[in-house]
């Protein structure tokens, strides 16, 4: 039950942990969002800020452009009337300012097209206009006022004046128009800014409760599976134990059933063995018979049977010797497996160099028929194990790599270790035949053997060097290919602690 609930509850962690990813994403976005419309609307009111300031500089202009007009207007009547100079002298000054003033506000008004027609208009009334003051003023200067007086009363200068005040008017209309565009444009930004604004926030707000309460909702199923994990915590000890136990009596039955079966299988072999032995002594008379009837009487002796007492019955025995003789072997094995299961272990301090140089010494001989070397990355690493196990272990897996060399090039042996924490590492690498990848976990098995079998053997070996890693707390492995050599590789404990006690054994000296 506990099991269901905890697996449930892992799921229900993972959607969570998705839900407020997304959560974090979209407020995240809503956030970018709203600082992506600040950031526009910032803009939007600068170029709106430069808008209403260029429309209020045209506006000046035209206002300057008025004034200017008016002023030399009004000057040039006072010279008219009084011929003063300092009438003149004003006027000149502001017909002086005046084309600097409209050619501000044609570079002003350059991307308006409607503007630059009012002002081509306009200069083309401030020109006719300044043609008849000219007029005017000339004779004024000959001296002939009256006749200039006569001029000027005659010439529709009025109406000149409000044809240059119609088409300042325009523009600044025109001007007006479009302030009035930007402005509804700066605030429809501003609505949108807002808009966007008020939406970021409200997703946020969502976004903030709708993760407050699957917190919270996280935190209250954490507490239940809390409870739930110590309730069961306070009888994992227990469980541990009683599975424990069941283990121990189940590989003790396992053992006790090996170890019974196969001395129950040697009884029935034996007397196989001993009747054939008998049946082969049979033969050998038998064949004597033949022998004497052929000498004595050929006749009696016949094709067939001659075939069965010669070479039938002693094919038949050398076949069922044979198969008892592999059968006692298997038997042998299994017995052997047996009795390392119920061998209690005997931690003790090896050197593990020394094991393997005497391990080395003892193979000399078949090492050198097969021309090959056996190199130790000397120091290896100690242990603290059991001396039995790990010289069986190691004898196996040297024994194999010098009994598996390749004849087509000197065979390499090289044993290697490191250690890695609390735990050390074995290599025993060759450049032998190699293994076949779908091969590389068969050859533990009990009784199998892969490639060619050309070499004596049951296939118990590496069967028993990983059964006795396991009971070492270790692991056993390979890498090979074929045809280019194998690694075997040995993970042990560096000290071993016995598992039904959870405590080292006092090493050994």
């Amino acid at each position: 039950m506990f099991k269901r609930s905890f697996l449930g509850f892992g799921v229900s962690e993972g959607r969570m942990g998705r839900f407020l990813v997304a959560c974090m994403a979209l407020g995240f976005a809503a956030l970018v969002a709203a600082g992506v419309a600040a950031g526009w609307s910032t803009a939007q009111n600068e170029r709106h800020t430069r808008d209403v300031n260029h429309t209020y500089e045209v506006e000046l202009a035209i206002g300057r452009a008025r004034v200017l007009t008016e002023q030399s207007e009004t000057a040039r009547r006072g010279y008219v009337l009084t011929a003063k100079p300092v009438y003149l002298a004003t006027y000149r000054a502001a017909m002086r300012a005046l084309p600097a003033t409209l050619d501000r506000l044609a570079m002003q008004t350059r991307d308006n097209p409607r503007q630059q027609r009012n002002l081509a208009m306009l200069r083309q009334s401030i020109d006719d206009l300044s043609r008849q003051r000219e007029v005017t003023i000339a004779l004024t200067g000959n001296g002939e006022s009256a006749r200039a007086v006569t001029v000027f009363q005659g010439e529709s200068n009025a109406r000149r004046m409000l044809v240059l005040r119609a088409r300042a008017d325009a523009m600044v209309a025109e001007e007006q128009r479009l302030l009035a565009q930007r402005d509804a444009a700066q605030q429809s930004s501003v609505r949108i800014f807002y808009a966007t604004l008020a939406i970021a926030g409200l997703l946020v707000i969502l976004v903030a409760i709708a993760s407050l309460l699957t917190v919270r909702r996280y935190t209250r199923d954490l507490a239940t599976s809390r409870d739930a994990l110590r309730d069961f915590a306070d009888t994992l000890e227990e469980q541990v134990e009683e599975r424990t136990a069941d283990l121990t009596r189940a590989n003790e039955e396992i053992q006790r059933f090996a170890y019974i079966v196969s001395h129950d299988l040697r009884s029935p072999l034996v007397n196989v063995m001993g009747f054939t032995a008998e049946l082969e002594s049979a033969t050998t008379e038998i064949g004597a018979l033949i022998d004497r009837a052929e000498a004595t009487a050929p006749e009696l002796v016949t094709e067939d049977a001659r075939l069965a007492a010669r070479e039938d019955l002693p094919e038949a025995i050398r076949f069922i010797r044979t198969s008892t003789q592999k059968m006692d072997r298997l038997i042998n094995a299994i017995l052997k497996l047996s009795r390392e299961g119920r061998r209690v272990i005997a931690p003790q301090r090896l050197d593990v160099t020394a094991m393997v140089e005497t391990i080395a010494a003892s193979l000399q001989t078949q090492i050198e028929q097969r021309g090959a070397t056996l190199a130790i990355d000397a120091p290896l690493p100690g242990l603290v194990s059991d001396r039995l196990a790990i010289e069986q272990i190691f004898s196996n897996l040297i024994e194999n790599a010098v009994k598996y060399l390749s004849p087509d090039r000197p065979g390499h042996i090289v044993v290697r270790g490191k250690t890695h924490g609390k735990r050390v590492t074995f290599e025993f690498e060759d450049n032998g035949r190699g293994i076949a990848p779908n091969d590389h976990q068969r050859v533990f098995d009990l009784f199998r053997r892969a490639g060619n079998q050309d070499q004596p053997g049951e296939g118990i070996g590496l069967a028993h060097v990983r059964a006795l890693a396991y009971r070492l707390g270790g692991v056993i492995d390979v890498t090979s290919e074929l045809g280019r050599g194998t690694t075997f590789r040995l993970n042990l404990p560096k000290i071993f602690v016995d598992p039904t006690t959870a405590a080292t054994r006092e090493p050994q000296q």
